[in-house]
């Protein structure tokens, strides 16, 4: 827990800081929803084959999937979600002349399983 995927338009290969947005976010959101750092897991999808609005070159987008256990009241999940749209933003250099929407979805998982295997 927390499962966390990013989908970004491949046009923003270069200004997104897929890395350092997951380094800053792990720990911020940690602290917020109280979740151990080491359970944090966030994965990356660069999108080649989307259509946005009109479907102009110009048109990109960001989106999180962020996925948390249940039981956190609506204020902390606001919270999440609007830490997490704050370092989208910060993590995206500026001038990459396109129309970018960043979005985020906070939710509930509804049935989750884990098992660590020590090496």
């Amino acid at each position: 827990m927390p499962q966390i995927i990013v989908e970004y338009s491949a046009s923003l290969a270069e200004a997104f800081d897929w890395r350092g947005f997951a380094l800053a976010l792990h720990p911020a959101a940690a602290e917020v929803i109280g979740s151990a750092l080491p359970d944090f897991k966030t994965r990356f999808r660069s999108i080649t084959e989307a259509v946005i609005g009109n479907g102009a070159a110009t048109e990109a987008m960001i989106h999180v999937d962020l996925a948390i256990l249940p039981g956190r009241v609506p204020e902390v999940k606001a919270r999440l979600g609007d830490l997490t749209l704050a370092m989208l933003c910060d993590h995206l250099k500026p001038g990459t002349e396109l129309n970018t929407q960043v979005t985020v979805e906070v939710r509930d998982i509804e049935s989750y399983h884990k098992r660590v295997l020590a090496r």
